[in-house]
């Protein structure tokens, strides 16, 4: 193999490489829990996730962000070490952003039944464009009814 074929390959992932599946399932054998303090009374967690990194399911380019998961937990909360290590799974995977963000709530939710959540991934600019993506269950994120 010529040395610029090498360098070509090992400069980016390839498309299907970076096309893997979102963590769906396996998130959720990674999420733990534990039985919510104050069950009785509602109040509001907001874990900030701010090294978070994913890549682009389309160049392969790593994404950076900052992932916020608020919640009013139900009868469990989720482990902090167990979020972060889920979080981490996604570095090498390539996802859209708003693919990630419901997958996360969407695991999220299932791991722990919450009475409310949002989570919400604000990605840094690249070409001059940042996102910040949010969803929410059971309501709209802006606060609307969802319907």
């Amino acid at each position: 193999m010529s040395p610029r074929r090498r360098a070509s390959r090992t400069s980016r992932p390839s498309r299907a490489a970076a096309r893997r599946p979102v963590l769906r399932k396996a998130g959720r054998g990674v999420l733990e829990t534990f039985p919510n303090p104050e069950p009785g009374r509602p109040y509001e967690i907001l874990h900030l996730h701010e090294e978070f990194t994913s890549l682009c399911p389309l160049t392969g380019h790593p994404d950076f962000a900052t992932i916020s998961v608020r919640y009013v937990p139900g009868a469990t909360c989720v482990e902090l070490k167990s979020l972060k290590l889920y979080l981490h799974g996604y570095r090498d995977r390539g996802v859209f952003y708003e693919a990630l963000v419901n997958c996360i709530l969407d695991d999220l939710k299932a791991a722990m039944a919450p009475q409310r959540i949002e989570v919400s991934g604000e990605f840094r600019g690249r070409g001059g464009i940042r996102s910040r993506i949010t969803v929410a269950w059971p309501r709209a994120p802006w606060g609307g009814s969802g319907t």
